[in-house]
């Protein structure tokens, strides 16, 4: 299975807040996070996280990456330079990139941490999935719901979990092994 996700900012306290998170501590999230995590996705499982791990620095970015299912890969986002730093374990992530063309059974998904107004292929199907900010749920129904391909993958926006790329497709009416 694929999954998405992006923004879960462990171990800053101000996202509570910011994001309207609904967690009293720092600690009651994180744990929150990593057990949605880890309930859905298994350790064979491909995870997208389309930005935004933590502002605490490499240390704390491996402890938690250490305690989460999956095949991890980073499409990089605004709080991510912590994976430049010599200190931090390039190998818990796959592959590091800013921006990635992902096919999904005659799907082409494009994702970018920021959500963008035009994408490769934004007239013949493709969706766009992005981060970065802290929607509702909502914000994907609308969208859906208006024609236009776009999905939050963030927490905020699913749950506080990582979503199924089966839900996307779906949501957007591409049933799995349809070409778009």
């Amino acid at each position: 299975m694929i999954f998405f996700t992006s923004d879960p900012h462990f171990g800053h306290s101000n996202i509570i807040r910011t994001a309207q998170r609904p967690f009293d501590t720092v600690e009651e999230m994180d744990a929150a996070l990593i057990r949605n995590w880890n309930q859905r996705v298994s350790p064979d499982d491909e995870v997208y996280l389309l930005g935004d791990l933590t502002m605490r620095g490499p240390q704390y970015a491996m402890s938690i990456l250490g305690r989460l299912n999956g095949i991890k890969f980073l499409v990089r986002g605004n709080h991510d330079g912590l994976v430049d730093r010599v200190s931090f374990d390039r190998s818990l992530f796959n592959w590091v990139k800013d921006y990635h063309k992902l096919i999904y059974q005659g799907v082409q998904l494009i994702l970018f941490h920021y959500p963008i107004a035009e994408w490769d292929q934004v007239h013949h199907g493709a969706i766009h999935l992005h981060g970065h900010q802290h929607n509702p749920p909502a914000y994907n129904l609308e969208n859906a719901a208006h024609g236009l391909r776009r999905y939050d993958v963030g927490v905020d926006a699913n749950g506080m979990a990582p979503v199924s790329i089966d839900r996307i497709l779906s949501l957007f009416g591409c049933p799995a092994g349809s070409a778009v």
